[in-house]
């Protein structure tokens, strides 16, 4: 009988995810191969998989087309290195813990991405990052790019070793860097899109060539879907456009940024139901009634009452029925739920009475119909012709000047210069198809994101979850957010979430009771396991002890949980419960999709515990079994308790 498997302690090599989908498409393109320690692993037959692809490879000529760059090789090793650290979850500094199916994690994006990807590869839908736009004077995460840093020491950071340093424009590889450092993360950052994801990256002049071109490789040029430029200043004019020419050039002022929109595998962007290009018909059911409609959450009622209506409104013939059971629920003039109403609505005359120049949706015949209710009272219906699509120009969508002066309302104090505006992440949001998908950044800043899809939730009912990613970069002494304060970027993003939440609640307290406004705050960190890997001449007694527990001291219960949940492909926002058999804590995640004790000595009663939680997946800590036998008996255990084969309590069965 074989021992339980350990759990690996680094991510998977990024070349494994490429080698299996390969193997995907090319099976027979594949043989077998041992590795250092003997164990048989998959390998390409290079020569099979060129004669599978014929002319389609690329000869050896010297010259082609290609975008490269000084270190670009080893970003590519880099992307692909596993990462050994961990996320240690951080309850005091959360909202919602056990509730919440966000979450907000400190630490290097591109170690975080990496550390995700077995959660939640093929499992987030939106990406929307906000990077370092290589002005000269941004930090750009150091990477290890096979170059001599020590020339760059009086510019460099130092937290935790270097994470990051001054990117000036007097580095002879300062595009080079760059393109590393995005390159890198995006590679990674595809893995973790569905296939029906979009990923949306803000970017100015200084990168948006070189961008774009790393884009088409990492995605596809072929999904590339728009490049928006974003109208990040209402106030900047040219007021003579007819001297371009000579020093005049250098007076123009830059008042816009891009939007870089790549899909993973199609184009996944909804229609822009703001356009005006409509075709207007009218209804003839009945003359000007419609029996039925829905009337959207958000539009403005002609008079700004505070007033939850039930039952019918109107006389004998002209009203209507509210068939919604909670009423129709109005805020300060505005209606704060979707209300499903019946009745013959003669000339509309009731309907405008609260909603004149607003619009309904017909849902007769199950079809979904813009309805508007016309100044003379008259229902025509609107119907959006094939092929609109957003506009490439995004304008009103909330200004740089917008995004600060929403952080110091929300703070007092000025705590970004050129934060994004809500509007924006609101307007990009709702261009993804659905209201219940996971929202990705990993360059969050001020936590805008976060804020929009709280915000967007509780407008439109939906159910995003936003997964927040940001390096704890100190903020300088000088700063507005330090005197506050706030010691780095991620105290003031966490800060953000919990004011915007509760303020989103406090505005609309009867319609977002329900309102997930929490998150659970995860820290990457170094690895729970000592190190045990020696040379021979390297082994001395104290490193023979860690073979009795490899585990460090001061990691509990919930790290090691956490830990093997990442580690087997759990998502970090599933909940858990514990209870206490013989001493031990036992955990049970999402009601038996992984339990795990890391306590003491396991007894019978403790398996016995674990096996009426009917579990998927369990975990013990290895040094939980003083003897092997106690090991190999776990076999036999859970074959009884649980009706185990041999092969399922192999598979099943894990120890750390």
């Amino acid at each position: 009988m074989e021992h339980p498997e350990h759990i690996a302690m680094e991510t998977t090599n990024g070349s494994q995810f490429n080698i299996d989908a390969l193997y995907q498409l090319f099976p027979s393109c594949f043989t077998e191969a041992a590795d250092v320690w003997g164990k048989i692993h998959r390998a390409v037959d290079w020569g099979k998989l060129r004669e599978l692809l014929g002319e389609y490879v690329e000869s050896d000529e010297p010259e082609k087309y290609d975008f490269t760059w000084v270190g670009k090789r080893a970003a590519q090793r880099e992307a692909a290195a596993p990462c050994r650290k961990t996320l240690r979850p951080c309850p005091k500094e959360s909202v919602d813990w056990d509730t919440t199916q966000n979450l907000y994690i400190e630490g290097d994006n591109l170690e975080v991405l990496k550390l995700l990807q077995n959660s939640y590869m093929g499992k987030v839908k939106m990406i929307y990052i906000d990077p370092p736009y290589n002005t000269g004077n941004d930090f750009v995460y150091h990477d290890d790019f096979d170059k001599d840093y020590n020339e760059y020491d009086e510019h460099n950071k130092f937290e935790d070793g270097v994470r990051f340093w001054k990117n000036t424009d007097s580095n002879g590889r300062f595009h080079s860097d760059w393109c590393s450092m995005i390159y890198t993360r995006l590679m990674v950052a595809r893995s973790l899109l569905t296939e029906d994801g979009v990923i949306f990256i803000s970017i100015d002049d200084n990168e948006v060539e070189n961008l774009k071109k790393i884009c088409n490789e990492v995605f596809g040029e072929s999904n590339l879907y728009t490049t928006f430029a974003w109208v990040n200043s209402l106030k900047e004019k040219i007021e003579d456009d007819t001297k371009f020419a000579g020093a005049n050039l250098g007076k123009i002022k830059k008042s816009h940024e891009y939007v870089l929109v790549y899909a993973k595998s199609q184009y996944n962007i909804s229609p822009d139901a703001s356009s005006s290009d409509y075709i207007d018909k009218l209804i003839t059911n009945g003359g000007n009634n419609i029996n039925s409609c829905i009337i959207k959450r958000g539009i403005k009622c002609v008079e700004p009452i505070t007033k939850v209506f039930k039952g019918r409104i109107g006389g004998t013939n002209d009203y209507f029925d509210i068939i919604s059971s909670e009423g129709m629920i109005i805020e300060n003039g505005i209606l704060k739920n979707d209300v499903e109403i019946e009745g013959p609505l003669r000339n509309a005359n009731m309907l405008t009475r609260f909603f004149n120049g607003e619009e309904v949706i017909d849902h007769k015949g199950q079809k979904l119909i813009d309805v508007y209710i016309g100044k003379t009272g008259m229902i025509n219906t609107r119907k959006l012709r094939s092929g609109d699509t957003p506009s490439s120009v995004l304008v009103g969508k909330g200004t740089t000047k917008n995004g600060t002066l929403l952080l110091k309302e929300i703070f007092g104090e000025k705590m970004f210069d050129f934060s994004k505006p809500v509007e924006l992440l609101l307007y990009l949001t709702t261009k993804v198809n659905g209201k219940d998908f996971v929202i990705l950044d990993f360059f969050s800043g001020s936590a805008t994101t976060a804020h929009a899809v709280m915000q967007l939730n509780a407008d439109d009912g939906g159910n995003r979850k936003f997964i927040m990613v940001q390096l704890p970069e100190e903020t300088t002494e000088d700063s507005e957010a330090y005197k506050a304060g706030y010691k780095n970027i991620c105290e003031i993003g966490k800060e953000r979430i919990r004011r915007a939440g509760k303020k989103i609640k406090a505005d609309s307290p009867l319609t977002t009771q329900d309102l997930d406004i929490g998150f659970r705050v995860l820290k990457c960190d170094e690895s729970n396991y000592k190190p045990v890997a020696f040379a021979p001449k390297d082994y001395t007694q104290e490193s023979l002890d860690m073979f009795l527990d490899n585990i460090k001291e001061e990691r509990t219960g919930l790290d090691l949980l956490f830990d093997c949940m990442m580690r087997w492909g759990l998502e970090l926002s599933l909940p858990y419960a514990t209870q206490k058999v013989d001493g031990c804590t036992i955990y049970n995640v999402d009601d038996g999709n992984l339990v795990a004790c890391f306590d003491g000595v396991v007894t019978g009663a403790v398996i016995d515990a674990i096996a009426e939680t009917h579990p998927l997946r369990v975990v013990f800590r290895d040094s939980s079994f003083t003897e092997a036998a106690q090991k190999m008996n776990l076999f036999e255990l859970f074959k009884q308790k649980c009706g185990w084969t041999d092969q399922e309590v192999q598979n099943n069965v894990r120890v750390i």
